[in-house]
């Protein structure tokens, strides 16, 4: 090599570098982001009781709080992806990571149970705002060789923060800080949000918007109405049961929705641009993938809130004890996810279909072992499954949002920002009502066992499905 020649080698890998760091960097801030919007969801039931006695909050304020959050994220998903690929979505993203930090501490500053159900309606939106950049921004920053990884530490993070906050919430009401009580649950965002914020502005790349187009009003009002029909009545149903009006609603909603298809279709046939690329669903991975997901989303959420409600009120563990169970789940999950990446580039879906069995093999282990002890339960016989299931879940789940992806073309997957998220709020929001409502509607022994069972069985059928995913070299 030439003297001439050394200065721009040098600066050719100095280049390389810094795009490289920009790149990580800007994961970083979507970690935080996704970390924060997933957190939020599990976090505010721990300090449910206490901040209900502080506000006076009647029953129906108590379940607004926790599903006004996820209504308001579920039903702007789609509108909040499109808005970001028209305005951009660096400026999308910042203006979304700028409003949910300060939802976050209206929410700790909120003076009546009113004022913090609307505090949550601003959160649910903005991280719906900022979810719905993610993968675009990541699928921009990265090359494509990258994205497997990039995508399964994502979905690792995004996993984590949602068990990982009933463990956060108990630390903080433990610890009190400053005397804030139930309101540090919500103020903590403050200096994470800060962060992603300050990282996203320093580092994120600005693309120039896609080319001048308009919102479909109509689209984001059939979309924003069927799907808070649809969650909103599943929402109740758990509370109240299958109740003809509540029914009613459900339906009322996927008939919307049903319309908001065929709207789409009719606005692609027309050449106008629609709220949903309905050609995603062409890609036989991303279709199955699609299915796949909800199902796991609905599957794990509702074994989060069983196995919580049969480790407290049908054996009588401490909240200390559960949480301590739950980690050792989540340990589980991250080895699991860590070793995802050798197993399924050695095996493949033959990997991951293995995890969700194993998962579901551990479930059903468990519902015989309490069948036998008649729920007279030795904890340390319990550590090894649990640490399996975990093991499993996270084999499973982390690889699965790369492998859905994996067929589409950049476009394409920039398109998918919204559409995964949405699938996976409708998935937590089935699965929840259906598996508690039809197996878990007493939270007895019997409950408890006849809950793991069914979700085994589910368990068992994903791994099957998952077989047919298409290989991606």
């Amino acid at each position: 090599m030439s003297r001439v020649d050394a200065p721009a080698a040098v600066a050719s890998v100095v280049t390389a570098v810094r795009a490289d760091l920009a790149a990580w960097v800007s994961f970083a801030a979507c970690a935080l982001a996704v970390f924060l919007q997933m957190i939020d969801v599990t976090i505010v039931n721990t300090a449910l009781p206490e901040l209900t006695a502080d506000l006076r909050a009647s029953r129906s304020a108590q379940l607004l709080v926790i599903s006004a959050y996820s209504l308001a994220f579920a039903c702007t998903l789609l509108t909040a992806a499109r808005i970001g690929a028209m305005v951009g979505r660096r400026t999308m993203f910042l203006a979304s990571v700028l409003a949910f930090t300060a939802a976050s501490v209206w929410c700790g500053l909120a003076g009546s149970a009113t004022e913090l159900v609307l505090a949550r309606v601003v959160q649910g939106a903005a991280g719906a705002g900022m979810a719905a950049q993610t993968i675009a921004i990541l699928t921009a920053s990265f090359p494509r060789g990258r994205h497997p990884l990039v995508f399964a530490l994502y979905g690792a993070v995004a996993g984590f923060a949602g068990m990982l906050g009933p463990i956060v919430g108990g630390v903080l009401l433990t610890l009190d800080l400053g005397g804030w009580g139930w309101r540090s649950v919500f103020l903590i965002n403050l200096p994470v949000g800060a962060v992603a914020f300050a990282l996203a502005w320093r580092f994120l790349a600005a693309p120039k918007p896609e080319r001048r187009q308009r919102l479909d009003l109509g689209g984001a009002a059939l979309s924003a109405c069927g799907l808070f029909a649809l969650i909103a009545a599943l929402t109740e149903i758990q509370q109240r049961g299958w109740r003809a009006e509540l029914i009613v609603c459900a339906c009322a909603g996927l008939a919307v929705t049903a319309l908001f298809v065929v709207q789409q279709r009719a606005r692609a046939r027309r050449g106008t641009d629609p709220l949903l690329r309905l050609d995603l669903f062409a890609d036989p991975g991303f279709r199955l993938g699609a299915v796949l997901v909800g199902a796991f989303f609905g599957l794990f959420t509702a074994f989060v809130f069983a196995a919580s409600v049969t480790l407290q009120d049908v054996l009588g563990y401490s909240p200390l004890v559960t949480g301590l169970v739950m980690t050792l789940f989540a340990l589980g999950a991250g080895t699991g996810a860590a070793s995802s990446l050798i197993l399924v580039a050695r095996w493949g879906v033959r990997a991951m279909a293995a995890g969700i069995a194993l998962y579901g093999g551990c479930m059903a282990a468990g519902a015989i072992y309490l069948t036998l002890t008649a729920g007279a339960v030795n904890p340390w016989l319990t550590v090894g499954p649990v640490f399996l299931a975990g093991f499993g879940v996270g084999l499973f789940g982390v690889q699965l949002q790369p492998l859905m992806l994996a067929g589409l073309d950049g476009d394409r997957m920039a398109e998918a920002s919204g559409v995964l998220p949405t699938v996976e709020q409708v998935g937590n929001a089935v699965g929840l009502t259906v598996l508690t409502t039809a197996f878990f509607a007493s939270h007895t022994l019997g409950g408890s066992i006849t809950m793991m069972a069914a979700v085994a069985v589910v368990a068992l059928i994903l791994a099957v499905a998952t077989t047919a995913m298409p290989e991606r070299a």
